[in-house]
């Protein structure tokens, strides 16, 4: 093949470069700190393999090496957000065309017998050449950014039921008595401190509890941010229509989702956000099983929750719910009510339209709540 070694680097002679101006396929194997990249011709010889940083610079570095070999196809494998830096800065370049591959779907890399760097970014770089990448979606910068703003939130949110729970775990060794049912209300959290214990337990509440408001105030300044980002948002206004959606649950379904044209059907969304039926056929048997939960787990939970809501007060899928739990039990119930809510979910995306079991009263409602929300941060600045 006429293949020559230098600084570490299987490079492809001069000669042989120059007989391959077609396009060229490059598999990047993305980790923490470094890259390892392939590039292949469109017959699959081997071009040339380095190694880079992950950073700007460093997909500045394969940008160059790039540049000179004309048109090509690249492949990263997504993990976590490591891909970012490297997918913006190729993204740049129109002679470029970059696809970040699914990482579920590209078996064949987590299943080989013999698995390092370089093999992964030559399998990445094979795959691509033959147009077998199973691409990802790659959000625009604002959905990332929204996206992130959203996450954290929610992050937050499950640390303060972490915190309850330990909380509740140290008192149930007392037997207590409280007049009120709500002990992280007003009443309760002045009980708490000022509530008799022995010496190192009084020292532990007293942390949780500080932890507790600290967490709750940086709630709720994320809080106010996303009211501040849903307030002129006619897509937000339309989802917040559904029962147990609230301005949060709309902008969360909204930049999860993406553009909606993304999803030929109804049927697809579902798919992505794993509440699809899982399904299992041999010959002429066809077994329908639990969900499958592969996919995006953001929109999965907060449809549940709101299905929790809905089941009870959405005239439209109180029957529904009811139908199912007689005959399925109450949690598959709720998660078909989920199921249906994103389907109504994906039409009025698509068509614009409101929801038609829309509760006008609790719209307006929902609508003033997040009015008062921005009208306060507003009088705080």
């Amino acid at each position: 093949m006429g293949y020559y070694a230098r600084n570490g680097v299987c490079r492809l002679k001069a000669s042989k470069c120059k007989e391959m101006n077609q396009r060229k396929s490059v598999g990047v194997d993305v980790h923490k700190r470094r890259c390892q990249a392939c590039l292949k011709d469109e017959k699959g010889r081997l071009i040339e393999e380095f190694s880079i940083p992950n950073s700007v610079e460093g997909a500045a570095q394969l940008r160059k090496v790039l540049e000179g070999h004309g048109e090509a196809k690249i492949a990263l494998e997504s993990t976590g957000n490591l891909w970012v830096r490297i997918y913006d800065t190729l993204n740049q370049q129109s002679e470029f065309r970059v696809v970040l591959a699914n990482p579920n779907k590209t078996k064949i890399i987590a299943e080989a017998k013999i698995k390092n760097d370089r093999m992964d970014a030559r399998v990445l770089a094979d795959l691509v050449r033959a147009d077998l990448v199973s691409e990802s979606y790659v959000p625009t910068i604002e959905i990332r950014e929204q996206r992130a703003l959203l996450r954290q939130r929610r992050s937050l949110v499950e640390d303060t039921v972490a915190i309850k729970n330990r909380i509740h775990n140290l008192l149930d060794k007392y037997d207590l008595e409280r007049k009120f049912s709500d002990i992280f209300g007003k009443q309760g959290r002045e009980w708490l401190r000022n509530l008799q214990l022995p010496a190192i337990e009084r020292t532990i509440l007293d942390v949780n509890l500080k932890q507790l408001q600290s967490l709750e105030e940086s709630i709720d300044t994320l809080t106010t941010k996303i009211a501040q980002e849903a307030i002129n948002r006619p897509d937000v206004k339309l989802l917040m229509g559904f029962t147990g959606i609230d301005y949060y649950g709309a902008m969360l379904l909204v930049n999860e989702i993406g553009p909606i044209t993304r999803f030929p059907s109804a049927k697809k969304l579902v798919s992505y956000a794993g509440l699809a039926l899982g399904i299992r056929q041999s010959a002429e048997h066809t077994i329908h099983g639990r969900i499958t939960r592969d996919g995006n787990k953001y929109i999965r939970r907060i449809l549940i929750e709101a299905a929790q809501h809905a089941s009870r007060f959405d005239p439209k899928l109180r029957g529904s719910y009811l139908r199912v739990a007689a005959r399925r039990g109450h949690q598959k119930a709720i998660t078909a009510v989920a199921r249906k809510m994103l389907v109504s979910i994906y039409h009025v995306l698509k068509r614009h339209e409101e929801y038609h079991g829309q509760r006008n009263e609790l719209l307006e409602r929902k609508i003033r709540r997040l009015q008062r929300t921005v009208d306060s941060s507003l009088q705080a600045t």
